[in-house]
């Protein structure tokens, strides 16, 4: 009685925490952020509508936060766990329209810490994070806009949707999804048809700018897409590897979700429970949750794609919210201490394991010198010239560490092609990458830090 009266505290005290917790443990173990945080770091000094890798946003989000706290590892942590908090309190507050017994709007988010994207992956910020409270904000917002049908929801629709595409184009399948309920499952759909073109106008609008910058450029983050799927390897036994690959993925990630659902069910009732059903809540959860899957698995199945594991970050945020929906009629409060116990566990074991090894491994990304080098570049640089560095060139990694560790935050260019020669002193550069080709076309002062080689070009 104590938890059902307490229950919104209960669960506010549990987003405190989770963000605490998860801010502190990665700031605390590991002495360089990891390699996609830095790659977004990279893209935001040098802003554009798209990168070599992926669109826009997550670069847009994390320049943000360097312009409020700067270099300071904590503060990307933090915002990682931001964007995590965002995204439950939408599956908390979508699950209102659900539930009577918030009890059961609690559980179907605790249960999430039972799959690995929404703790452990988390405290790496990237294109993937990112998507957490647009995919939550996007399927809250399309919910209301059906049913309580203001077209300041239908706006809020569009809005998200755009944003969702610019992290990562694996976002269209959550799209896609909520189309084909709109289509097929919406009875009231003729009478929204205006509110939806608006929306759907919107959409567009904010795209625009990215789809220049495509055209522009070759459409370089698709084929980076396409080659990061193995789609170009005409291999027909691909075609059958590569989905049962993704189903065998997702059975293990998800196994540990439903080892614990199992603790709060009535086996014995199981088979009072209607899988089919016209009801349009339960169209709906199926339709944010199965049909994403259902599309993912039907490309790869056509194409020979091979999915990537980090692109379904997203598809499990209300996967809690489906199952105890579906199986509130046969969850036994009665057992709920055993759940709450698994959780707990959970809850605990997951960043114990990280800080276990993220301070036994010494050959991670995060523990790259990434301040210290940057330190040793700046005395060269200062010992012979005059002016700040401006510009660096190279990989994301190895320029990008130095883009955001250096004081005067120098703008990223990932270009190897132009001759430095070219280069005038007064824009204050440096070129990172192989020591041996940069000493040989190097017009300035050259040094190495193993394994990398520095070309500095400046005004003396």
């Amino acid at each position: 009685m104590i938890i059902k009266k307490n229950i919104t505290k209960i669960f506010y005290f549990f987003l405190f925490f989770h963000l605490f917790l998860w801010t502190l443990i990665p700031s605390v173990s590991n002495t360089n952020l990891p390699l996609d945080t830095i790659e977004a770091l990279a893209w935001g000094s040098n802003l554009d509508w798209g990168f070599n890798k992926h669109p826009p946003f997550s670069a847009f989000l994390v320049n943000l936060v360097y312009f409020a706290f700067g270099s300071n590892d904590w503060a990307y942590y933090f915002l990682s766990q931001i964007c995590l908090i965002i995204s439950f309190l939408f599956v908390w507050e979508l699950s209102k329209d659900f539930f009577s017994n918030r009890i059961y709007s609690f559980l179907s988010i605790l249960i999430l810490e039972a799959i690995v994207f929404f703790n452990y992956t988390t405290p790496e910020f990237n294109v993937y994070v990112s998507q957490l409270p647009l995919k939550a904000g996007l399927v809250y917002f399309f919910w209301k806009s059906i049913n309580i049908k203001k077209l300041i929801y239908w706006l809020f629709t569009g809005i998200f949707a755009a944003l969702g595409v610019l992290t990562h184009y694996s976002f269209i399948f959550i799209i896609l999804s909520l189309l084909i309920y709109f289509i097929l499952f919406f009875k009231k759909k003729k009478k929204e048809i205006i509110n939806f073109l608006i929306s759907f106008s919107l959409f567009i609008i904010i795209l625009i700018p990215h789809l220049f910058w495509l055209l522009e450029n070759n459409f370089e983050t698709i084929n980076y897409a396409l080659n990061r799927t193995g789609i170009d390897n005409k291999n027909l036994f691909n075609h059958l590897l590569n989905p049962a690959l993704f189903v065998l993925k997702q059975i293990g990630i998800l196994s540990l979700f439903f080892a614990i659902l199992f603790l709060i069910i009535s086996i014995k009732k199981i088979r009072t429970i209607k899988f089919y059903s016209v009801e349009n809540k339960k169209l709906f959860l199926l339709s944010i949750n199965l049909l994403p899957l259902i599309l993912v698995f039907f490309v790869s199945l056509i194409s020979g794609a091979k999915i990537r594991t980090m692109w379904m970050s997203t598809f499990y945020l209300f996967f809690g919210l489906l199952f105890f929906y579906y199986l509130k009629n046969i969850i036994n409060l009665d057992k709920i201490k055993n759940f709450l116990y698994a959780i707990c566990f959970l809850f605990f074991l997951s960043p114990v394991t990280y800080l276990y090894i993220s301070i036994s491994n010494d050959f991670k990304r995060t523990d790259f010198p990434g301040k210290e080098i940057a330190r040793l570049v700046q005395n060269k640089w200062d010992d012979n010239f005059n002016n700040e560095i401006k510009i660096i060139v190279g990989d994301e990694w190895s320029a990008g560490n130095l883009s955001y560790h250096l004081h005067s935050r120098p703008i990223w260019i990932n270009d190897f092609k132009n001759d430095v020669s070219n280069v005038k002193d007064n824009q204050g550069v440096i070129y990172t990458g192989n020591p041996k080709i940069l000493k040989e076309i190097c017009p300035g002062v050259f040094g190495t830090i193993k394994p990398y080689g520095y070309c500095m070009i400046g005004k003396r």
